[in-house]
Parts: structure tokens; C-alpha cells; sequence
């Protein structure tokens, strides 16, 4: 039976939540505590955590990232009653498989239960799915992105994609493929940020039997099973001082060396990497090798943000629905027109991942072919700006309040609601940005 470790310190709502998982079929153990689920997970398996943001002696933050250190990390799904998007990106950057939002929706909790636990099944070597169909579009930065792409594909040059978190930097990798003259070999996919010392070691290289405890039998690593195809490292970042060294032989002589052989093994893989960071700024500090940071960008790719492409959004929001009813045997056909507004002023911070989950989301709480603004999450409709009426006349106060309000918004949507970094480049102290955000009427 699936187990579940439910981290809340609300007792009441803990139980409604122990009561329905339950019923669900799950096995669900609750605590209350940062130090409680750590102990729990110590002593126990847990196939999925259900984590709360606040929690009386930390956050689901703290947890999720102690949680990812582990060797076998499972999928965590953060909560948050903050009504804070930025919140829930940070978590799902730091490796949160999703998150909702309190009061929780009981159908949206089974369903994004359902779909962490499918991705925990997949083989750590699988492809997985990724978070976006590559579409072209017809703004201008997607217009160069697919002209550097058909650009660099043909070659055998190593890419490094940048770009935020969620703007489908794996289906750029991924059509990068498809268009070499490797395409007809394996494209491997893996995720440097859920990996750590040995198991990284392991997964990219290999291991012999015998080389570490556990290690039962010969294992495979990612760079042998990608043999004359593409391996994709997600997050190279991550990944650790050693790991980088055996990662750079690796590129500059063609050969691994499996943990715990003394043999080397001949491999014929292009690498491309992808990075939400600034590896500059990790090789100012120190933290990643110069000579693996250039041997790595032979070309760089930069995938724009949703907010970057406007033009593009809808072209999205088409082709999930079209997505969404297929999954969930829906008959949704579009945007109620207000919802049509709300999508063209929010700022995504999530990017394409984000505007997928919420377009399922909504299908699965749309009964008819309309989705309406009740469908979408509080907090998303929260932040977004209600229109602002120009005055009209000599009012100069008016108007300069009007365009101060614009500018406020504009600048928190920038930063995903960062309050801190929004009062610093807009040259106020937060004092002063939190009494105009009363003003206008923009806090959350």
C-alpha cells in the first residue's frame, strides 16, 4: 500500500485530509513538526510527502530540502495558505513536485497526488515527461529561439540552455535531438538536482557490484545507456566539485570509469545542459569548474520567459486544454472572457509549467465547455492588476498616483512579488512600498 507522511499542524484540517487520503485507498502518517518528519523519514518509507509551507519550528522549505539530500528522495507536494505564488515556485525550484493551495480541492489533491506518484514509478534513467510541447510561436524572441535551434541542431556541439525555471528547457533539448543526425539514438534525460554523491557518481557513470553498500548488482550509468544518442543533464549546477571533475574527463577523453572498476568504457554522447542559475557567478565563487563552464558552453541557448512572449500564450493555452480534456474526458473549448484577461495580466513567474498546471486544473473543475474565473486558484486572480481608470482633465495628482500604481505592479510582477527587491529597484524602503501597496489596494 502507497504510504504517505502528511506534515500539517493544523489538527483539525490534518484529519480531514488523514480521513480522506484514507479513503482514497493511501496508508497516511501525520505529524505536526519539521523534527517529527525528519525522525519519520529516518526510520520509514515514504512513496509521496504532503508538506505544509508554515510549520511551528520551520517550513516545508527546510524539510523538502533536507528531504532532497536523502538517497532516495520521494516526491513532495508543498501547501500553502500564504496565497504567495513566488512561495510555490521557490519550492518547486528547489524540487517540490507541485503545489495547492488551502482550502484544498479535493478532486485537484487526488489528481496531483496521482500524477507525483506515477513520476516516482518512472526509472531514474526514463525520459521524463516533459512540462510543455515545443511550439514555435510567433512573437519574436520564439522566432530566434527556433533559428538558433535549427542553427546549432545539425552540429555536434555541446548546448547550454538557460533559461527560468518551467520554460520547457528539456523539450528545447529535446527537439535539438530530434533534428541531429543522432535522432535515431537514445535521448536520456536526467534530473542533477535530485542526485547527490554517490548516487550521482552512480547514475551518470555506472557502478559494479560490490562498490558501495546496496550496490547488489552492475548498473548501467546514463552516459552508456545514451550511447551515439543525446544525454540531457537538467540542472548541472547541482551537481558536486567530484562529479564536475569525472564529468569533464568524461567529455574531454570520450571514456567513464564506473564506480568501483578499474576499467574504462569508449562513449559516443553529445551532452546538453540546462541551467535556471548563473554558472558565471558559480565560477566567480568557486562553486563550478571554469574549464568544465566553457567545455560545456560551446553554444548557448536562452529560452525567453512566458512573460517574455505574449504573443505565444494562448497558443499554450490552447494546445493543454486540447491536453487536459484528453487526460481528464473533458469538453472544455475556451476562456470565459474575464479568465481571458486574468491570463493576459498575470505574470507567470512559473512559466509554462505553471500555465499548464493551471489550465488542468481549471479543465478538471470545468463541468462545461467554459472555464470560468472560480476554476482558477485564489491566489493567482489576487495578484493580478484590476484595470486602472486614466483620469481625464488637468488632474495632475490623479495621474501621476495612476502611473505610480502601474509602476508598483509592473515591478512586483518583475520579481514575482518579491516585496524586498521590488522596494529596492523602485528606490523605496518597504515601509514605504508596503503603505502604497495599501493605497492602491495591491496587497495580497
Amino acid at each position: 500500500m502507497t504510504r504517505i507522511l502528511l506534515i500539517e499542524d493544523d489538527l483539525t484540517f490534518s484529519m480531514i485530509l488523514e480521513s480522506f487520503l484514507k479513503k482514497q485507498g493511501f496508508q497516511v502518517q501525520v505529524v505536526h513538526r519539521v523534527r517529527d518528519a525528519q525522525k519519520a523519514l529516518i526510520e520509514q518509507n515514504f512513496q509521496l510527502l504532503l508538506a505544509d509551507y508554515r510549520l511551528p519550528d520551520g517550513t516545508g522549505l527546510e524539510l523538502l530540502q533536507y528531504h532532497r539530500a536523502s538517497a532516495h528522495p520521494s516526491p513532495v507536494i508543498m501547501m500553502t495558505s500564504l496565497q504567495e505564488v513566488g512561495t510555490a515556485v521557490r519550492a518547486m525550484r528547489l524540487g517540490a513536485f507541485d503545489y495547492i493551495t488551502k482550502p484544498v480541492n479535493p478532486d485537484e489533491l487526488l489528481m496531483v497526488v496521482k500524477e507525483a506518484l506515477q513520476e516516482k514509478e518512472k526509472p531514474a534513467t526514463a525520459t521524463p515527461t516533459p512540462t510543455a510541447a515545443f511550439i514555435t510561436g510567433k512573437s519574436e524572441v520564439a522566432q530566434r529561439l527556433h533559428e538558433m535551434i535549427q542553427l546549432v541542431a545539425p552540429t555536434d556541439m555541446s548546448v547550454l540552455i538557460q533559461g527560468e525555471s518551467g520554460t520547457g528547457k528539456e523539450y528545447v533539448a529535446r527537439t535539438i535531438h530530434d533534428q541531429s543526425k543522432r535522432s535515431k539514438a537514445p535521448f536520456i534525460a536526467i534530473d542533477c538536482g535530485a542526485i547527490s554523491g554517490e548516487i550521482a557518481n552512480s547514475e551518470l557513470f555506472g557502478h559494479v557490484k560490490g562498490a558501495f553498500t546496496g550496490a547488489l548488482h552492475d548498473k548501467q550509468g546514463v552516459f552508456e545507456a545514451a550511447q551515439g544518442g543525446t544525454l540531457f543533464l537538467d540542472e548541472i549546477g547541482n551537481l558536486s566539485y567530484e562529479i564536475q571533475m569525472k564529468l569533464l574527463r568524461a567529455l574531454q577523453e570520450r571514456v567513464i570509469q564506473p564506480l568501483g572498476s578499474t576499467k574504462t568504457i569508449p562513449v559516443d554522447v553529445r551532452v546538453l545542459t540546462a541551467t535556471n542559475d548563473d554558472l558565471i557567478s558559480s565560477v566567480k565563487n568557486g562553486d563550478f569548474r571554469e574549464d568544465l563552464y566553457h567545455r560545456l558552453n560551446e553554444f548557448k541557448l536562452r529560452v525567453p520567459a512566458l512573460r517574455e512572449r505574449a504573443d505565444d500564450l494562448f497558443l499554450f493555452v490552447e494546445h493543454f486544454i486540447v491536453q487536459a480534456n484528453t487526460e481528464l474526458t473533458r469538453q472544455v473549448i475556451r476562456l470565459s472572457p474575464e479568465v481571458t484577461e486574468i491570463f493576459r495580466q498575470y505574470a507567470w513567474p512559473g512559466n509554462l509549467r505553471e500555465l499548464k498546471n493551471v489550465v488542468k486544473r481549471a479543465v478538471l473543475l470545468t463541468p462545461d465547455q467554459e472555464i470560468k474565473k472560480q476554476a482558477l486558484p485564489d491566489e493567482m486572480y489576487a495578484l493580478v492588476s484590476q484595470p486602472t481608470t486614466q483620469p481625464y482633465g488637468p488632474d495632475l495628482k490623479a495621474l501621476q498616483e495612476a502611473n505610480e500604481r502601474e509602476l508598483i505592479l509592473k515591478t512586483l510582477q518583475e520579481v514575482r512579488y518579491n516585496k524586498s527587491k521590488a522596494a529596492r529597484l523602485l528606490n523605496i524602503d518597504r515601509k514605504t512600498l508596503y503603505s502604497k501597496l495599501e493605497k492602491y489596494n495591491l496587497l495580497e
